[in-house]
């Protein structure tokens, strides 16, 4: 029997090689790009997706782990042609520059906002704090945040 997840809706077999991990899977064989190969020791947060609706690093977490789990990229917020909120406040504020960051940036105010509808801006800085932006700086990203939270 095939070991099993649900990556963006969908089922997925998971990969026989034991040590292939979360990001592996989807970037070499689903080809979802979304999230990056950055450090690789889970310190840039460009890897992140949500695993169970929660944030996580899919470069330190083995695909074989999530057995029977949702995983959730950036590639399926805007799965029906339009883009989520928080994209598009993104644009609008001017908060993606090179975009390499974007994704996890997106998918990390993504789950602070299902837990949070109405977060704090300490809570913004908190939630986005693992996910390093090297062009943009943050204020943007953190207004850009703050607006889909409150429109």
């Amino acid at each position: 029997m095939t070991a099993r997840l649900t990556v963006n809706g969908r089922p997925c077999d998971l990969p026989e090689q034991g040590t292939a991990t979360l990001l592996d899977l989807l970037r070499d064989q689903l080809m979802l790009t979304g999230a990056k190969r950055g450090c690789n020791y889970g310190v840039c947060g460009t890897c992140s997706v949500l695993i169970d609706g929660m944030l996580g690093r899919a470069c330190l977490t083995l695909a074989a782990d999530c057995a029977g789990r949702s995983v959730t990229t950036v590639e399926a917020l805007d799965a029906d042609g339009s883009p989520d909120p928080i994209q598009r406040c993104l644009v609008e504020a001017g908060a993606v520059q090179c975009g390499f960051c974007t994704p996890a940036m997106v998918l990390a105010a993504r789950a602070l906002l299902d837990a949070n509808p109405r977060p704090s801006r300490a809570e913004i800085v908190a939630a986005i704090s693992g996910n390093i932006c090297r062009c943009s700086g943050y204020g943007a990203i953190v207004e850009a945040i703050a607006a889909a939270a409150h429109g």
